[in-house]
Formats: C-alpha cells, structure tokens, sequence
C-alpha cells in the first residue's frame, strides 16, 4: 500500500475517533468530572504514552533555534486547543460542536498561504468550499437540543476558538514535523501541554471523586486518553509527513458525517433528506481537497 494512501487512512482514523468523541467525552461532563480536569488526564496520559513509545523510535534532540516554535506548538494544540474544546463541549451539543470544528480549514488555508507560503489550487479551494456549505447544513438542520447543554451560544465559541488554534498548530507543526521523528515530536509537546493545562484543571482534578467513577466514566475516559489524544495526533503527525496541512485539515468535513451516524445509531438522531444531501457536500469536498495535483510534462 502506497504511503499516501496510508496517510490518507491515518486522516480518516483519526477525524473518525474526534468524530465519536463528540458524545462519547461530553458523557463524562460535568456529572463524573469538570472539562479542565478531563484535558489534564488527556496531556498526561498521552505524554506518558509518547515517551513509552520513543523508545522505540530514534534517539534525536530538539535544536535550540527550534524550542520556540515547539512551545508554540504546545500552547496552540496541547494547551489552549484542549482547554477550549472540552469547555465548549461541556456547554453545546455533540452535533453543533462537531459542525463547527469544520471551520479550521478555513483557518489552515489561510496561515498556511501566509506562513509557509502553501500553494492553493482551484480545486482544493472548491473542495473546501463544498465541504463548507455541507457542514452549514449540517449546523442549520441537523442541531440536536439537550439539557445537558447549559449555554450553546458560548460553548460554540469556545469550540470556535478551538478551530483557530487548531488550525495554527497544524500549519506550525508542519514545519517541525519535517525535521523530527514524530514520537520526539510529541513526547516534549505534550510534556509541555502539562504545564500549560495545569493552572487551569488542577483544581478541578482535586474535586474529582477517584474512588466512586462508576464504570461507564472509566472507559469513557480511557477512550479520550487513548484513542482522543494519542491515536489522533500520533495518526495526523504522520498523515503530515504526506499531506499539506491545509489537506489534512479537510478530513474534519468528515466529523459531523460520523457523529451523526453515531447520533443515529445510538438513538440520539435521525436522519433526513437534507442531512443526506449535506453528507454528500461533505465527502465530495473531502475528496477534492485531498485528491493529489497531477503535473504533466
């Protein structure tokens, strides 16, 4: 199997595990633990997990010229990113968080233009545009109205912000990702991430109840250190290896397509014409903003 198309598959991976946590955490939230507290045991879990893994990947050390931009890249997707993601989640609905997060490769396009000087062709900016207007009818029809969603008007924000750093991180990475093996890469960003998040969820982790978490809480915790955290940024560094950033960040078109088969498939959702009709934008987008520029001699 081509490495492409390996990278495309990591693509697909990870935005499909973001896509099912958009229900699985926000079940843990706030009843069992606060969202600050969640991301503390995200950046700890997973930098235990990455240092493990470097073992077994090569032994490389991070060029001073480069620890600014390394810090960068921690306080944008290891720090910020999270603390707003989880904060935003605790407040809106699965479905509004998982459309709106389709906005980063808005973002991505625009800082990879201006930052690494990226290329932008006719056909990647259409699949954009597709996926965009899909995940608009996603926003429009398809909200999903829940109790446990206190303040949706603020909890979209803090999702949206969560979108523009997101999409920062990714164009920053890209360049480092070049130079690093992606097990260095991410072992010292989120050994960062602990420091960074830990102001913020320390009190919140005091308030947990350790001793009482009833099963359900635990694996749904499990699932956002391993499969939310170390999976998806150890299968999108490597799908970066591949793919523009501005590429890669297209796959999250794909994330309210799952998030409401999920929703349906669990009960939480139904599906209508127009839901299809949008999935539809969704994937066609995708595929154009992914598809290789052939040059022809």
């Amino acid at each position: 199997m081509k490495t492409r198309t390996l990278a495309i598959l990591a693509a697909l991976g990870a935005t499909t595990i973001y896509a099912l946590n958009h229900t699985i955490a926000k079940g843990v939230m706030p009843n069992h633990i606060q969202p600050y507290a969640l991301v503390m045991l995200r950046v700890i879990g997973a930098c235990a997990l990455f240092w493990i893994a470097s073992f077994f990947g090569p032994k490389e050390k991070i060029e001073k010229k480069d620890f600014w931009r390394l810090l960068i890249c921690a306080l944008l997707g290891m720090g910020f990113n999270m603390l707003s993601f989880f904060k935003g989640l605790s407040l809106t609905t699965p479905i509004n968080s998982s459309v709106i997060v389709t906005l980063t490769p808005i973002f991505v396009l625009i800082f990879s233009v201006i930052i690494i000087k990226e290329k932008v062709t006719s056909r990647k900016i259409i699949g954009i545009l597709l996926g965009f207007i899909g995940a608009i009818c996603l926003l429009l029809f398809g909200q999903e109205i829940r109790n446990d969603a206190p303040n949706i008007l603020l909890g979209n924000f803090y999702v949206l912000m969560n979108s523009f750093l997101y999409g920062t991180y990714l164009v920053l990475a890209k360049i480092l990702i070049q130079k690093y093996h992606p097990f260095t890469f991410m072992k010292w960003l989120f050994l960062l991430g602990i420091f960074i998040c830990l102001p913020f969820g320390y009190q919140e982790m005091t308030q947990v109840d350790w001793l009482h978490l009833p099963f359900d809480a635990l694996w749904r915790i499990g699932f956002v250190i391993l499969g939310t955290t170390f999976c998806t940024y150890l299968f999108n560094i490597f799908a970066l290896t591949q793919l523009k950033a501005s590429t890669l960040s297209t796959f999250v078109y794909v994330q309210p397509l799952i998030a409401i088969v999920f929703a349906v498939v669990t009960g939480k959702d139904h599906l209508t014409t127009v839901k299809l009709i949008a999935a539809s934008l969704v994937l066609l987008g995708v595929y154009l903003a992914s598809r290789k520029h052939k040059v022809h001699p």
